[in-house]
Protein backbone atom coordinates (compact mmCIF):
# COMPACT_ATOMS: atom_id res chain seq x y z
CA UNK A 1 0.00 0.00 0.00
CA UNK A 2 1.19 3.51 -0.75
CA UNK A 3 2.01 5.74 2.23
CA UNK A 4 0.33 9.14 2.50
CA UNK A 5 2.10 10.47 5.61
CA UNK A 6 5.72 9.40 6.08
CA UNK A 7 5.98 10.95 9.57
CA UNK A 8 2.99 9.03 10.86
CA UNK A 9 4.19 5.81 9.21
CA UNK A 10 7.62 6.18 10.85
CA UNK A 11 6.10 7.19 14.24
CA UNK A 12 8.13 10.41 14.27
CA UNK A 13 6.99 13.86 15.37
CA UNK A 14 7.46 16.96 13.23
CA UNK A 15 10.30 18.03 15.52
CA UNK A 16 11.97 14.60 15.14
CA UNK A 17 11.83 14.83 11.36
CA UNK A 18 13.28 18.35 11.38
CA UNK A 19 16.14 17.14 13.60
CA UNK A 20 16.66 14.17 11.28
CA UNK A 21 16.90 16.57 8.34
CA UNK A 22 19.57 18.62 10.10
CA UNK A 23 21.64 15.51 10.79
CA UNK A 24 21.47 14.36 7.17
CA UNK A 25 22.30 17.91 6.04
CA UNK A 26 25.36 17.86 8.29
CA UNK A 27 26.56 14.64 6.71
CA UNK A 28 26.36 16.31 3.29
CA UNK A 29 28.24 19.35 4.51
CA UNK A 30 30.99 17.25 6.11
CA UNK A 31 31.64 15.25 2.97
CA UNK A 32 31.50 18.24 0.64
CA UNK A 33 34.37 19.70 2.65
CA UNK A 34 36.41 16.50 2.14
CA UNK A 35 36.21 16.45 -1.66
CA UNK A 36 39.57 16.85 -3.35
CA UNK A 37 42.32 15.25 -5.39
CA UNK A 38 41.64 11.75 -4.04
CA UNK A 39 38.13 11.83 -5.49
CA UNK A 40 39.25 13.34 -8.80
CA UNK A 41 41.96 10.71 -9.13
CA UNK A 42 39.40 7.95 -8.52
CA UNK A 43 37.11 8.87 -11.40
CA UNK A 44 39.96 9.67 -13.81
CA UNK A 45 41.65 6.35 -13.03
CA UNK A 46 38.39 4.49 -13.56
CA UNK A 47 37.79 6.22 -16.92
CA UNK A 48 41.31 5.22 -18.02
CA UNK A 49 40.73 1.59 -17.01
CA UNK A 50 37.38 1.49 -18.80
CA UNK A 51 38.81 2.92 -22.02
CA UNK A 52 41.70 0.45 -21.99
CA UNK A 53 39.27 -2.43 -21.52
CA UNK A 54 37.22 -1.13 -24.44
CA UNK A 55 40.26 -0.91 -26.72
CA UNK A 56 41.48 -4.35 -25.63
CA UNK A 57 38.06 -5.88 -26.37
CA UNK A 58 37.88 -4.29 -29.81
CA UNK A 59 41.40 -5.56 -30.56
CA UNK A 60 40.52 -9.11 -29.48
CA UNK A 61 37.55 -9.12 -31.83
CA UNK A 62 39.83 -8.73 -34.84
CA UNK A 63 40.31 -12.45 -34.23
CA UNK A 64 36.65 -13.12 -33.46
CA UNK A 65 36.59 -16.11 -35.83
CA UNK A 66 38.45 -17.96 -33.06
CA UNK A 67 36.16 -19.06 -30.24
CA UNK A 68 38.51 -18.10 -27.41
CA UNK A 69 39.00 -14.57 -28.79
CA UNK A 70 35.26 -14.22 -29.44
CA UNK A 71 34.47 -15.01 -25.81
CA UNK A 72 37.36 -12.93 -24.45
CA UNK A 73 36.33 -9.95 -26.59
CA UNK A 74 32.61 -10.22 -25.82
CA UNK A 75 33.14 -10.56 -22.06
CA UNK A 76 35.74 -7.79 -21.89
CA UNK A 77 33.51 -5.48 -23.92
CA UNK A 78 30.58 -6.33 -21.66
CA UNK A 79 32.62 -5.35 -18.59
CA UNK A 80 33.73 -2.11 -20.29
CA UNK A 81 30.13 -1.22 -21.13
CA UNK A 82 29.00 -1.96 -17.56
CA UNK A 83 31.73 0.26 -16.11
CA UNK A 84 30.93 3.08 -18.52
CA UNK A 85 27.19 2.96 -17.92
CA UNK A 86 27.15 2.30 -14.18
CA UNK A 87 30.04 3.66 -12.11
CA UNK A 88 31.12 6.26 -14.67
CA UNK A 89 28.23 7.47 -16.87
CA UNK A 90 25.41 7.19 -14.33
CA UNK A 91 27.39 8.98 -11.62
CA UNK A 92 29.04 11.59 -13.84
CA UNK A 93 25.61 12.55 -15.23
CA UNK A 94 24.38 12.93 -11.65
CA UNK A 95 26.88 15.76 -11.30
CA UNK A 96 29.01 13.89 -8.77
CA UNK A 97 32.21 15.31 -10.23
CA UNK A 98 30.94 18.66 -11.51
CA UNK A 99 32.88 20.35 -8.69
CA UNK A 100 36.11 19.46 -10.56
CA UNK A 101 35.12 21.90 -13.36
CA UNK A 102 36.56 19.44 -15.87
CA UNK A 103 34.57 19.73 -19.13
CA UNK A 104 35.42 16.11 -20.01
CA UNK A 105 34.01 14.75 -16.72
CA UNK A 106 30.90 16.84 -16.31
CA UNK A 107 27.16 16.16 -16.24
CA UNK A 108 26.53 18.81 -18.91
CA UNK A 109 28.82 17.18 -21.49
CA UNK A 110 28.93 13.44 -20.80
CA UNK A 111 27.18 11.23 -23.38
CA UNK A 112 27.18 7.56 -22.47
CA UNK A 113 27.48 4.31 -24.44
CA UNK A 114 23.74 3.62 -24.36
CA UNK A 115 20.78 4.10 -26.73
CA UNK A 116 19.12 6.49 -24.27
CA UNK A 117 20.03 10.17 -24.92
CA UNK A 118 21.82 11.65 -21.90
CA UNK A 119 19.65 14.76 -21.73
CA UNK A 120 16.43 12.74 -21.57
CA UNK A 121 17.88 10.34 -19.01
CA UNK A 122 18.89 13.26 -16.78
CA UNK A 123 15.30 14.52 -16.82
CA UNK A 124 13.53 11.19 -16.26
CA UNK A 125 16.10 9.87 -13.77
CA UNK A 126 17.91 12.74 -12.04
CA UNK A 127 14.86 14.94 -11.76
CA UNK A 128 11.67 12.85 -11.86
CA UNK A 129 12.96 9.69 -10.17
CA UNK A 130 15.25 11.25 -7.58
CA UNK A 131 12.90 14.07 -6.69
CA UNK A 132 9.70 11.97 -6.53
CA UNK A 133 11.22 8.62 -5.56
CA UNK A 134 8.56 5.88 -5.35
CA UNK A 135 5.68 8.38 -5.46
CA UNK A 136 2.84 6.77 -7.40
CA UNK A 137 1.87 8.90 -10.40
CA UNK A 138 5.10 10.93 -10.36
CA UNK A 139 8.01 8.45 -10.44
CA UNK A 140 7.97 6.46 -13.68
CA UNK A 141 10.50 4.01 -12.22
CA UNK A 142 7.67 2.48 -10.15
CA UNK A 143 6.95 -0.44 -12.46
CA UNK A 144 8.31 1.42 -15.52
CA UNK A 145 4.65 1.97 -16.51
CA UNK A 146 4.38 -1.67 -17.69
CA UNK A 147 4.66 -3.76 -14.50
CA UNK A 148 2.37 -4.16 -11.48
CA UNK A 149 4.70 -3.75 -8.49
CA UNK A 150 2.35 -3.02 -5.59
CA UNK A 151 -0.66 -4.90 -4.29
CA UNK A 152 -3.04 -1.91 -4.22
CA UNK A 153 -2.51 -1.33 -7.96
CA UNK A 154 -5.71 -2.51 -9.73
CA UNK A 155 -5.24 -5.92 -11.32
CA UNK A 156 -5.93 -6.49 -15.03
CA UNK A 157 -5.65 -9.70 -17.09
CA UNK A 158 -2.74 -8.03 -18.94
CA UNK A 159 -0.61 -8.57 -15.85
CA UNK A 160 -0.73 -12.34 -16.38
CA UNK A 161 1.96 -11.65 -19.00
CA UNK A 162 4.08 -9.80 -16.46
CA UNK A 163 6.78 -12.50 -16.03
CA UNK A 164 7.33 -12.51 -19.81
CA UNK A 165 7.21 -8.71 -20.11
CA UNK A 166 9.69 -8.47 -17.23
CA UNK A 167 12.09 -10.88 -18.96
CA UNK A 168 11.89 -8.89 -22.19
CA UNK A 169 12.56 -5.68 -20.29
CA UNK A 170 15.64 -7.31 -18.78
CA UNK A 171 17.28 -8.31 -22.07
CA UNK A 172 16.36 -5.04 -23.83
CA UNK A 173 16.82 -2.82 -20.79
CA UNK A 174 18.66 0.05 -22.50
CA UNK A 175 15.83 0.34 -25.06
CA UNK A 176 13.23 0.41 -22.29
CA UNK A 177 15.19 3.14 -20.53
CA UNK A 178 15.48 5.10 -23.79
CA UNK A 179 11.66 5.41 -23.93
CA UNK A 180 11.36 6.34 -20.27
CA UNK A 181 11.07 10.10 -20.71
CA UNK A 182 8.33 9.85 -23.33
CA UNK A 183 4.67 10.36 -22.48
CA UNK A 184 3.85 6.70 -23.14
CA UNK A 185 0.69 6.81 -21.01
CA UNK A 186 -0.60 9.77 -23.02
CA UNK A 187 0.27 8.00 -26.27
CA UNK A 188 -1.69 4.89 -25.25
CA UNK A 189 -4.69 7.05 -24.37
CA UNK A 190 -4.28 9.19 -27.51
CA UNK A 191 -4.00 12.23 -25.22
CA UNK A 192 -0.42 13.48 -25.49
CA UNK A 193 0.22 16.34 -23.07
CA UNK A 194 2.62 18.04 -25.51
CA UNK A 195 2.70 16.44 -28.99
CA UNK A 196 5.50 18.74 -30.19
CA UNK A 197 7.73 17.81 -27.26
CA UNK A 198 6.90 14.13 -27.73
CA UNK A 199 7.99 14.24 -31.38
CA UNK A 200 11.19 16.12 -30.53
CA UNK A 201 12.12 13.59 -27.85
CA UNK A 202 11.30 10.67 -30.13
CA UNK A 203 13.56 12.08 -32.85
CA UNK A 204 16.36 12.40 -30.31
CA UNK A 205 15.89 8.78 -29.23
CA UNK A 206 15.87 7.49 -32.80
CA UNK A 207 19.06 9.44 -33.62
CA UNK A 208 20.86 8.04 -30.56
CA UNK A 209 19.64 4.50 -31.24
CA UNK A 210 20.81 4.77 -34.85
CA UNK A 211 24.28 5.93 -33.79
CA UNK A 212 24.63 3.08 -31.31
CA UNK A 213 23.37 0.45 -33.76
CA UNK A 214 25.73 1.67 -36.51
CA UNK A 215 28.68 1.76 -34.09
CA UNK A 216 28.18 -1.72 -32.61
CA UNK A 217 26.70 -3.63 -35.54
CA UNK A 218 28.11 -1.95 -38.63
CA UNK A 219 31.23 0.18 -38.07
CA UNK A 220 33.24 -1.94 -35.61
CA UNK A 221 32.30 -5.26 -37.27
CA UNK A 222 33.27 -3.79 -40.67
CA UNK A 223 36.70 -2.87 -39.29
CA UNK A 224 37.35 -6.57 -38.63
CA UNK A 225 36.84 -7.43 -42.31
CA UNK A 226 35.90 -11.05 -42.90
CA UNK A 227 35.07 -11.39 -39.20
CA UNK A 228 32.13 -9.00 -39.57
CA UNK A 229 29.48 -11.48 -38.44
CA UNK A 230 31.22 -12.94 -35.35
CA UNK A 231 32.24 -9.44 -34.26
CA UNK A 232 28.66 -8.22 -34.57
CA UNK A 233 27.37 -11.16 -32.50
CA UNK A 234 30.07 -10.54 -29.89
CA UNK A 235 28.98 -6.89 -29.65
CA UNK A 236 25.37 -8.04 -29.29
CA UNK A 237 26.41 -10.39 -26.50
CA UNK A 238 28.28 -7.58 -24.72
CA UNK A 239 25.18 -5.39 -24.88
CA UNK A 240 23.02 -8.23 -23.52
CA UNK A 241 25.45 -8.74 -20.63
CA UNK A 242 25.30 -5.02 -19.82
CA UNK A 243 21.49 -4.93 -20.10
CA UNK A 244 20.86 -7.93 -17.85
CA UNK A 245 23.37 -6.74 -15.26
CA UNK A 246 22.03 -3.18 -15.21
CA UNK A 247 18.45 -4.43 -14.89
CA UNK A 248 19.34 -6.71 -11.98
CA UNK A 249 21.23 -3.98 -10.10
CA UNK A 250 18.53 -1.35 -10.58
CA UNK A 251 15.64 -3.63 -9.64
CA UNK A 252 17.43 -4.44 -6.38
CA UNK A 253 17.22 -0.77 -5.41
CA UNK A 254 13.47 -0.13 -5.07
CA UNK A 255 11.56 -3.41 -5.40
CA UNK A 256 12.78 -5.77 -2.63
CA UNK A 257 10.79 -6.25 0.58
CA UNK A 258 11.01 -3.15 2.75
CA UNK A 259 11.14 -0.58 -0.07
CA UNK A 260 8.06 1.60 0.43
CA UNK A 261 5.89 3.50 -2.06
CA UNK A 262 4.02 6.77 -1.45
CA UNK A 263 0.96 8.69 -2.62
CA UNK A 264 1.13 12.22 -4.02
CA UNK A 265 -0.35 13.45 -0.74
CA UNK A 266 3.07 12.94 0.83
CA UNK A 267 4.48 15.66 -1.44
CA UNK A 268 2.17 18.36 -0.06
CA UNK A 269 4.36 20.81 1.86
CA UNK A 270 7.08 18.17 2.09
CA UNK A 271 10.02 19.43 4.18
CA UNK A 272 13.67 18.62 3.68
CA UNK A 273 13.56 16.17 6.59
CA UNK A 274 10.51 14.41 5.12
CA UNK A 275 12.24 14.19 1.77
CA UNK A 276 15.23 12.49 3.40
CA UNK A 277 12.92 10.12 5.27
CA UNK A 278 11.07 9.19 2.09
CA UNK A 279 14.34 8.47 0.27
CA UNK A 280 15.49 6.27 3.15
CA UNK A 281 12.28 4.24 3.27
CA UNK A 282 11.94 3.93 -0.52
CA UNK A 283 15.41 2.49 -1.15
CA UNK A 284 17.19 -0.82 -0.53
CA UNK A 285 20.88 -1.72 -0.43
CA UNK A 286 22.74 -4.95 -1.12
CA UNK A 287 26.05 -6.15 0.25
CA UNK A 288 29.23 -6.99 -1.66
CA UNK A 289 32.97 -6.41 -1.92
CA UNK A 290 34.53 -3.28 -3.42
CA UNK A 291 34.68 -4.74 -6.96
CA UNK A 292 31.01 -5.68 -6.77
CA UNK A 293 30.09 -2.12 -5.79
CA UNK A 294 32.19 -0.59 -8.58
CA UNK A 295 30.60 -2.89 -11.16
CA UNK A 296 27.15 -1.98 -9.86
CA UNK A 297 27.71 1.77 -10.11
CA UNK A 298 27.84 1.88 -6.29
CA UNK A 299 24.09 1.21 -6.30
CA UNK A 300 24.62 -1.38 -3.60
CA UNK A 301 24.58 1.84 -1.58
CA UNK A 302 21.19 2.81 -3.01
CA UNK A 303 20.10 4.43 0.24
CA UNK A 304 23.17 6.67 0.37
CA UNK A 305 22.84 7.39 -3.33
CA UNK A 306 19.25 8.58 -2.89
CA UNK A 307 20.10 10.70 0.11
CA UNK A 308 23.10 12.27 -1.67
CA UNK A 309 22.84 11.61 -5.44
CA UNK A 310 25.40 14.26 -6.36
CA UNK A 311 28.13 13.27 -3.88
CA UNK A 312 30.92 11.11 -5.40
CA UNK A 313 30.15 7.40 -5.27
CA UNK A 314 33.59 6.49 -3.90
CA UNK A 315 32.50 8.22 -0.66
CA UNK A 316 29.40 6.05 -0.14
CA UNK A 317 31.12 3.46 2.13
CA UNK A 318 32.08 6.26 4.55
CA UNK A 319 28.68 7.93 4.25
CA UNK A 320 27.00 4.61 5.03
CA UNK A 321 28.55 4.54 8.52
CA UNK A 322 27.03 7.92 9.32
CA UNK A 323 23.63 7.00 7.84
CA UNK A 324 23.50 3.77 9.86
CA UNK A 325 24.14 5.75 13.03
CA UNK A 326 21.25 8.12 12.24
CA UNK A 327 18.92 5.18 11.51
CA UNK A 328 19.80 3.57 14.83
CA UNK A 329 19.29 6.85 16.69
CA UNK A 330 15.79 7.39 15.27
CA UNK A 331 14.83 3.69 15.24
CA UNK A 332 14.45 3.64 11.46
CA UNK A 333 14.86 0.59 9.19
CA UNK A 334 17.91 0.26 6.96
CA UNK A 335 16.90 -2.19 4.24
CA UNK A 336 19.79 -4.32 3.02
CA UNK A 337 20.70 -7.90 2.16
CA UNK A 338 22.84 -9.99 -0.15
CA UNK A 339 22.54 -9.34 -3.88
CA UNK A 340 20.92 -12.74 -4.63
CA UNK A 341 18.42 -12.21 -1.80
CA UNK A 342 17.41 -8.72 -2.90
CA UNK A 343 17.12 -9.74 -6.55
CA UNK A 344 15.03 -12.79 -5.64
CA UNK A 345 12.67 -10.67 -3.53
CA UNK A 346 12.18 -8.20 -6.37
CA UNK A 347 11.60 -10.98 -8.92
CA UNK A 348 9.29 -12.93 -6.59
CA UNK A 349 7.12 -9.83 -6.04
CA UNK A 350 6.83 -9.22 -9.78
CA UNK A 351 5.75 -12.82 -10.34
CA UNK A 352 3.26 -12.78 -7.45
CA UNK A 353 1.72 -9.49 -8.54
CA UNK A 354 0.98 -10.86 -11.99
CA UNK A 355 -1.97 -12.42 -10.12
CA UNK A 356 -4.58 -10.54 -8.04
CA UNK A 357 -2.57 -11.38 -4.86
CA UNK A 358 -5.36 -10.57 -2.40
CA UNK A 359 -3.38 -11.84 0.60
CA UNK A 360 -0.45 -9.55 -0.26
CA UNK A 361 -2.82 -6.60 -0.37
CA UNK A 362 -4.33 -7.46 3.00
CA UNK A 363 -0.89 -7.85 4.59
CA UNK A 364 0.20 -4.53 3.10
CA UNK A 365 -2.91 -2.82 4.45
CA UNK A 366 -2.23 -4.16 7.95
CA UNK A 367 1.38 -3.01 7.80
CA UNK A 368 0.45 0.49 6.67
CA UNK A 369 -2.17 0.76 9.41
CA UNK A 370 0.38 -0.10 12.11
CA UNK A 371 3.33 1.75 10.57
CA UNK A 372 6.95 0.80 11.14
CA UNK A 373 7.63 -1.51 14.07
CA UNK A 374 9.15 0.31 17.05
CA UNK A 375 11.89 -1.10 19.22
CA UNK A 376 12.43 -0.45 22.90
CA UNK A 377 15.41 1.65 23.81
CA UNK A 378 15.17 3.99 20.82
CA UNK A 379 15.30 7.60 21.92
CA UNK A 380 14.56 9.95 19.00
CA UNK A 381 16.08 13.37 19.38
CA UNK A 382 13.83 16.38 18.96
CA UNK A 383 14.31 19.86 17.63
CA UNK A 384 12.36 22.98 16.84
CA UNK A 385 14.39 24.49 14.02
CA UNK A 386 14.28 23.79 10.31
CA UNK A 387 17.41 22.47 8.55
CA UNK A 388 19.96 25.21 7.93
CA UNK A 389 22.08 23.56 5.25
CA UNK A 390 21.06 24.79 1.76
CA UNK A 391 19.11 22.18 -0.14
CA UNK A 392 20.86 20.69 -3.14
CA UNK A 393 18.81 19.41 -6.11
CA UNK A 394 19.54 15.91 -7.45
CA UNK A 395 19.67 17.08 -11.06
CA UNK A 396 22.12 19.57 -12.62
CA UNK A 397 20.53 22.99 -13.05
CA UNK A 398 20.72 22.64 -16.83
CA UNK A 399 18.65 19.44 -16.88
CA UNK A 400 15.57 19.91 -19.12
CA UNK A 401 12.47 20.31 -16.98
CA UNK A 402 14.41 21.07 -13.83
CA UNK A 403 12.40 23.64 -11.84
CA UNK A 404 15.36 25.13 -10.00
CA UNK A 405 16.56 24.98 -6.40
CA UNK A 406 13.42 26.51 -4.95
CA UNK A 407 11.55 23.17 -5.10
CA UNK A 408 11.57 21.85 -1.51
CA UNK A 409 11.45 18.23 -2.57
CA UNK A 410 14.90 18.28 -4.15
CA UNK A 411 18.07 17.27 -2.41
Amino acid sequence: MAIADVKEFAHLSEADVEALGREFDQIRSDFEEKLGEEDAAYIRRLITIQRRLNVAARAMLFGSHRRELWWAGALTLGVAKILENMEIGHNVMHGQWDWMNDPEVHSATWEWDNVCPADQWKHSHNYLHHTYTNVIGKDKDVGYEILRVRSDQPWHPYYLSQPVVNALLMVAFEYGVSLHDLDIDGLMKLQLEDPKEFRAKLRGILRKQARQIVKDYVLFPALTGKNFRPTATANLTANLIRNVWSYAIIFCGHFPDGAEVFTEEELENETQGEWYLRQLLASANFTGNRLMHIMSGSLGYQIEHHLYPDLPSNRYPEIQERVLAVCEKYDLPYTTGSFPRQFWQATRSIWRLSLPAKKMREASERRQAHGLPRHTGAVPSTGDQTPQTPQTPPAPSNTPGHPGPSNPTQA
